[in-house]
């Protein structure tokens, strides 16, 4: 069991290394999607759906949706949704910006709730996606400028003796990465132009990030955590993935949606707060003659689990922890619940959920803040609002969420897998409101 989860563990950091921002973390799950047979389609074309058949689509090529249609009539929707982005920076539009003593630095903005100080000299590097003149239009393209390229030094302790008494850092200034001497102002575009195989002049406009460029690891005396840039919420990502793909077709059409910037709170056209899920339930339904009123039918016979990571208890700081409701790292899936809907989870959705976890061994627990203290929220309340269904919000334990390298437990990932497996094995049909049928 141990060498599974080790390996598990490799193949989350090895996904993670190819996946520096939400463009290359889609592209990377199409690409395994592809390779096992899935169909790529088209939002802007019409498609015949075959019984039986794999398919998935992209929008700004940031989210991505994938669904296995069943061998007869469906019954409902199976939907494990997670999300493609992390906290970070992005670059602005202008982002050479001369500093002093000769340098050049970049203007960057946060995106998301990044731990600043977590980004603090530490090798960085720039990815994202570059907007290029084609023949007959533009066309988009991933970039990776893949080397040590940047840095965001901090002030020496000599200069700013408060530094470790708590500090206000000031993002118009304090975490402009430096890139280069003055004397190389330009080349940025020019590395960008290269990296995406156009000449500068065609390069018309990009979406560029700053990532980590340290490499994920194991640790413990019994290699007992690992240590990732992205675990929030490629982890979930990469562990939806690998149960999708070895699911076997079912009364229901399984689906897979990773969206994009839930981070900033899931409104955009590729967000959870977005049509692409509705807009893709309804193709579904007419390529398969059904109208809306058939479609809405299979909803009380349909889940969504809405799979983003939660907090450990911290090991230095349990106060900060709700007693009864801590989870810990390597303790199996985190079940999470919020007063307020931050996480839709309730009696109902978390019980069927539980059932299926232990009826496939995986071991649950449980996650809810502090009574003063707020939570940040996730897809599973914000997709509810578009698709209204029996949704379960769960996670893994992990600590530093938001920090630009993050740790997690090396048991968990394997374990989201195998509750995610059985979950797109079940059949759920509803009785009536608040009854069902599971097999």
């Amino acid at each position: 069991m141990k060498q599974q989860q080790i390996a598990s563990t490799k193949a989350l950091i090895d996904f993670i290394a190819t996946a520096p921002t939400a463009f290359h973390a889609v592209e990377e799950i199409a690409s395994q999607l592809s390779a096992a047979g899935f169909t790529p389609l088209s939002e802007a074309h019409y498609a015949e759906l075959q019984p039986g058949g794999c398919y998935y689509l992209t929008r700004n090529g940031s989210s991505i949706i994938a669904f296995r249609m069943p061998d007869s009539d469906p019954l409902g929707l199976l939907i494990v949704a997670s999300h493609s982005d992390s906290p970070t920076f992005k670059l602005k539009y202008n982002a050479e910006v001369n500093g002093a003593g000769g340098t050049l630095k970049l203007n960057t903005e946060r995106y998301g709730g990044t731990i600043l100080s977590s980004w603090f000299d530490r090798p960085l590097s720039i990815a994202g996606r570059a907007v290029v003149r084609s023949n007959d239009g533009i066309s988009t393209k991933t970039v990776t400028l893949d080397r040590d390229l940047a840095i965001i030094p901090n002030v020496a302790i000599h200069q700013n003796r408060s530094v470790n008494d708590g500090y206000k850092y000031n993002p118009a200034c304090d975490t402009f990465p430096l890139i280069g001497e003055a004397a190389s102002a330009g080349k940025l575009q020019e590395a960008v132009a290269a990296n995406a195989d156009c000449a500068t002049e065609d390069l018309l406009g990009s979406d560029l990030y700053l990532y980590n460029r340290t490499p994920g690891t194991i640790f413990g005396l019994n290699d007992e955590f690992f240590a990732c840039p992205r675990i929030d919420n490629l982890q979930c990502a990469f562990a939806s993935l690998q149960a999708f793909l070895s699911a076997k077709p079912s009364r229901h059409i399984q689906m897979l949606a990773v969206f994009d910037n839930e981070e900033t709170g899931s409104t955009s056209r590729q967000g959870a707060a977005s049509t692409f899920l509705t807009d893709t339930v309804d193709r579904i339904g007419e390529a398969l003659g059904l109208n809306a009123a058939a479609i809405h039918r299979w909803l009380p016979s349909s889940m969504m689990v809405s799979a983003d990571n939660g907090h450990a208890i911290h090991p230095c700081h349990p106060e900060l922890s709700d007693p009864q409701n801590a989870p810990r790292m390597n303790q199996g899936v985190v079940i999470k619940y919020n007063a307020n809907q931050k996480y839709t989870t309730d009696a109902l959705s978390a019980a069927l959920f539980r059932q299926i976890c232990e009826n496939a061994g995986v071991p649950t627990q449980v996650f809810a803040n502090r009574s003063d203290m707020m939570g940040g929220s996730t897809l599973g309340n914000i997709s509810n609002t578009k698709l209204a269904l029996n949704t379960v919000d769960i996670g893994l334990a992990q600590l530093a969420m938001h920090s630009c390298y993050e740790t997690g437990g090396t048991s968990d990932t394997l374990s989201m897998i195998r509750a995610l497996e059985a979950f797109y094995a079940i059949t759920i049909e509803s009785v009536s409101d608040g009854n069902y049928k599971i097999s």
